[in-house]
């Protein structure tokens, strides 16, 4: 017997990866953009499209433990785009000055959040950010004034300053997170700053599909199909683990998925992130519409899909 496969929905692009991902392609395309072409970081946080890119002569400077700043020194000529996850006003500043040609994929969403803390901070707010280390969102937001405070953690929230203006408090979020993330670090900023203003920035496109995974029937396991950096993949696992306790993983694609997970289940729901690329996805629905555990002739799995399928 074959297993229940659910396609959860919506899934795909949402218009911050579409826009970035337009964005690289039409550099690729006119020669008029002074070469090479670099992208400062990954374009949106999904290795299978870098690769694609990478084809076409795209170079991502991704080093782990380097700002965007750092990186850019790096850069002395061509064409040089600012990620889907945002861009400080510093990194820009450096790119004229070192004659680039940029241009700048920074989501609308995101843009939203840096127009906010930026107008908080002219009205003399204090600024409480919340959102993940080492994610290149929180990393442009911080660099706008050093004032800013950043919150990851119950334990980060409990260490906030007693001394300060408690009805001057803003706060405000990595568009990616889930509401587990902000929930609790939320309760006690209430505590110790009752008069607060807090602006939820999760974007629509992350909500959707967490709601999604949470409105789901239950089954015996989900997968999500995307990049183990996708903050908002990542998210999906948790949503799914801690809002219908389903035993959850996380795969960039149909050969992560590991045989011994489908043998004694009998449905499956799969979702994906918000840059994974629909075809990856439906890559994996395909297999798992076709597996049967006693026939390893449906047990193959190895992606056949190039760069052209994953653009």
């Amino acid at each position: 017997m074959k297993m229940k496969v659910i396609d959860l929905t919506p899934r795909g692009y949402c218009h911050g990866v579409l826009n970035a991902m337009a964005m690289v392609k039409k550099v690729i395309k006119t020669p008029s953009y002074p070469r090479p072409i670099y992208v400062l970081g990954q374009i949106v946080h999904n290795q299978k499209i870098t690769k694609a890119f990478a084809e076409h002569g795209v170079i991502s400077l991704d080093q782990k433990g380097k700002t965007r700043l750092e990186m850019l020194e790096n850069v002395h000529s061509g064409t040089v785009i600012f990620t889907a996850h945002g861009i400080s006003d510093k990194v820009i500043q450096r790119a004229k000055e070192k004659g680039l040609t940029y241009l700048n994929a920074t989501c609308r969403d995101v843009l939203k959040v840096h127009h906010a803390v930026k107008a908080k901070l002219e009205e003399g707010y204090h600024i409480i950010y919340i959102g993940h280390k080492n994610h290149p969102e929180p990393e442009a937001i911080l660099d706008i004034d050093p004032s800013i405070m950043f919150v990851e953690t119950d334990k980060d929230a409990l260490l906030l300053p007693n001394d300060l203006d408690g009805d001057k408090i803003f706060v405000t979020n990595q568009t990616t997170l889930s509401l587990y993330d902000i929930d609790s670090v939320l309760n006690i900023i209430k505590t110790k700053y009752p008069n607060y203003i807090f602006d939820n920035e999760i974007c629509n496109a992350t909500t959707v599909r967490q709601d999604a995974v949470i409105n789901q029937e239950v089954v015996d396991l989900m997968l999500v199909v995307g990049d183990q950096k996708s903050s908002n993949s990542n998210k999906l696992v948790q949503v799914s683990k801690k809002s219908k306790d389903i035993n959850s993983y996380l795969i960039n694609g149909i050969e992560d998925i590991d045989i011994k997970w489908l043998k004694d289940i009998h449905s499956v729901s799969v979702t994906s992130g918000a840059s994974t690329p629909t075809k990856v996805t439906e890559e994996v629905i395909s297999f798992l519409k076709q597996f049967k555990k006693d026939d390893p002739n449906t047990w193959h799995h190895q992606s056949r899909l190039n760069s052209e399928d994953i653009l």
